[in-house]
C-alpha cells in the first residue's frame, strides 16, 4: 500500500478533498439547492473501506441525496482524486452534531457552507423559542476592507453600533458573492456581542416566503406575527425573491412598518438598488430606498491578492506573491470564486505534495482557465453588450459615432481588453479595423470611469457574469 491511499494519508486530505468537491459542484447546481442539499454535507469517519463518507442530518434527505446528487458526487471525486476512492453517505450520530458543525463554521471561509453548518449549532444550542441564524464566523474582523467595499462596511458598522437610530433600513446590493451576506452576519454579530439578550434573525427571502405559505396554511398568522413583529434586528438576504409574491409582499410590508415603528431595525440585501427591483409594490420599494443604499462592488485588483494571502494565511498555507496577483488577474468576478479557486489550488499542492507556485496554480485551476479561455471570445462580447445596451451587432465595427452607439463599443472594448488574450492591434481589427490607440484610449477611459461611477461598475459586473456565465 502507497502512502498515497493509506487510511492515515487519506484521513488528512479528505477534507480538502471536499472543499475542491463543493466548488465544482457549485458552478453545475443551482445556488438554492446546492444550499438547501449539498454544502450541509460533512466529511465523516471512513465506515471500513477506505473511501469519503459524508454525513446527513435525517433519513429523509439521504435518501433525496443519494437518488438526486450522490452520482454526481461520485464523479466529481473521480474527476479530482481518482476512480479509487468509495463516497458513500451516512446519518450523523445525533450527539456528533453540534460538534461537526462547530468544526465547520471554524474551518469553512465559505459562507453558504459556514451558514448551513451554523444552523445545526443554533439547533443545538440556542433557546427554543428563538434562533438568530447568525454565523459567528463572519465578522467585521474576517471581513477584507477595500474601496469595492468600504463605504457599505462603514454603514454596516455604524448600524451595529447604533441599533434602530440612523441608516433604517440600510439597503446593500450588488453580485452575488461580493459579500452582502458577510456584512450582514457582522452586523448581527456585534448585537449579539454587546447585548446577548437582542432578538436577531437572519434569513434568506425565499425562507420568509415559505414562513408566510406555512402561516396561510396553517392559519397561524398570529404566531408569525409574533415571531417577525418582536425582533430587535432583522436581516434578510436577497429581497428579489419577493417579486411577484402578494401575501409575501404585503406581510413583510406589515412587519416592516411594525419593527420600524419599535425602533428595530432592518437591512436587506438584493442583487440590485431598491428602483431596479421589478414586480414589487410601489410602496415597499419606497420604504426600501427610505434610509441608506449602499453598493458592494466587484472586489479591485489589490483587494483581490489581499483576500488570497489572507485566506491562505487562515489555512496555514503561505501564498506567494506571484501567486496571487496570477489568480487575482484570472478570477475577477467575486470574493465567493476567488476563496473556491484558492481552495483548488491548496488541494492540488497538498495532493501532489508540491510547493504552492505559479506553474502549480495554472495546472491546478486549468479547467477554470480553459474554460474562460473558449466562452469569451471578442465576437461573443460584441454581442452581449450589443443586447445589453439594445444596440446592433452591426455597430460593433461601423463607423458610426454617436453616443448611443459610440459608448457600448468603448465597453466592449474595454471588456475584451479585460476578458481575452487579445492584443490591442487585434482587437483594434474586430472593430472595424480601428487603430490600436482608439482601443488603448477606450480601455483607459472605461476603465477610470468604473471607479468613480457606481452604475457603470454594476453594468459592467452583470456584463461580466453573463459572459463568465
Amino acid at each position: 500500500m502507497t502512502e498515497s491511499s493509506s487510511p492515515s494519508h487519506l484521513a488528512a486530505v479528505l477534507p480538502d478533498l471536499w472543499q475542491s468537491c463543493l466548488e465544482q459542484l457549485a458552478r453545475t447546481i443551482p445556488e438554492h439547492q446546492f444550499s438547501t442539499w449539498i454544502s450541509p454535507l460533512v466529511p465523516g469517519p471512513s465506515t471500513g473501506t477506505a473511501g469519503l463518507v459524508l454525513l446527513v442530518e435525517n433519513r429523509f434527505k439521504l435518501d433525496w441525496i443519494r437518488s438526486q446528487y450522490l452520482p454526481r458526487i461520485r464523479q466529481v471525486v473521480a474527476h479530482l482524486h481518482g476512480s479509487g476512492l468509495s463516497v458513500e453517505l451516512a446519518l450523523t450520530p445525533r450527539e456528533t452534531q453540534t460538534r461537526i458543525a462547530s468544526q465547520a463554521i471554524v474551518s469553512s471561509h465559505d459562507p453558504i457552507v459556514a451558514e448551513a453548518a451554523n444552523l445545526l449549532v443554533a439547533d443545538a444550542g440556542e433557546a427554543p423559542g428563538h434562533r438568530s441564524r447568525i454565523n459567528p464566523s463572519l465578522t467585521f474582523d474576517t471581513l477584507i476592507e477595500g474601496s469595492a467595499n468600504r463605504m457599505a462596511r462603514a454603514a454596516a458598522m455604524h448600524v451595529a453600533a447604533q441599533v434602530g437610530q440612523l441608516y433604517n433600513p440600510l439597503f446593500i446590493y450588488g453580485g452575488v458573492g461580493l459579500g452582502k451576506t458577510h456584512l450582514m452576519h457582522a452586523i448581527g454579530n456585534q448585537l449579539l456581542a454587546e447585548r446577548a439578550e437582542a432578538k436577531v434573525l437572519y434569513i434568506h427571502a425565499e425562507q420568509f416566503v415559505s414562513d408566510v405559505v406555512k402561516a396561510y396554511q396553517r392559519k397561524a398568522f398570529d404566531e408569525f406575527k409574533t415571531r417577525y413583529h418582536s425582533l430587535d434586528l432583522l436581516l434578510i438576504d436577497d429581497v428579489q425573491f419577493f417579486a411577484n409574491k402578494e401575501r409575501t409582499q404585503e406581510e413583510f410590508f406589515n412587519a416592516f412598518e411594525a419593527l420600524l415603528a419599535k425602533r428595530s431595525h432592518i437591512v436587506l440585501t438584493s442583487d440590485t438598488y431598491p428602483k431596479g427591483l421589478t414586480d414589487i409594490h410601489e410602496r415597499l420599494v419606497s420604504r426600501f430606498d427610505s434610509g441608506l443604499t449602499v453598493a458592494i462592488e466587484p472586489p479591485e485588483l489589490e483587494m483581490r491578492v489581499a483576500i488570497l494571502i489572507n485566506k491562505g494565511s487562515a489555512e496555514d498555507a503561505v501564498i506567494p506573491e506571484d501567486v496571487a496577483f496570477f489568480v487575482a488577474k484570472n478570477v475577477r468576478s467575486n470574493v465567493r470564486e476567488l476563496e473556491g479557486a484558492l481552495r483548488k489550488i491548496l488541494a492540488y499542492s497538498r495532493f501532489n505534495q508540491k510547493d504552492i507556485s505559479v506553474g502549480l496554480a495554472r495546472e491546478a485551476l486549468r479547467d477554470l482557465l480553459s474554460i474562460q479561455n473558449r466562452q469569451i471570445s471578442v465576437e461573443n462580447i460584441q454581442k452581449t453588450v450589443a443586447d445589453f445596451y439594445k444596440i446592433k451587432v452591426a455597430d460593433m465595427y461601423s463607423k458610426r459615432r454617436p453616443a448611443s452607439i459610440a459608448r457600448p463599443r468603448q465597453i466592449a472594448m474595454y471588456l475584451a481588453k479585460e476578458l481575452t488574450q487579445k492584443s490591442l492591434p487585434e482587437i483594434g481589427e474586430l472593430f472595424g479595423g480601428r487603430d490600436h490607440t482608439t482601443v488603448l484610449h477606450a480601455v483607459r477611459k472605461i476603465g477610470a470611469e468604473r471607479q468613480q461611477h457606481t452604475e457603470l461598475n454594476q453594468q459592467l459586473h452583470v456584463l461580466e457574469q453573463t459572459l463568465k456565465g
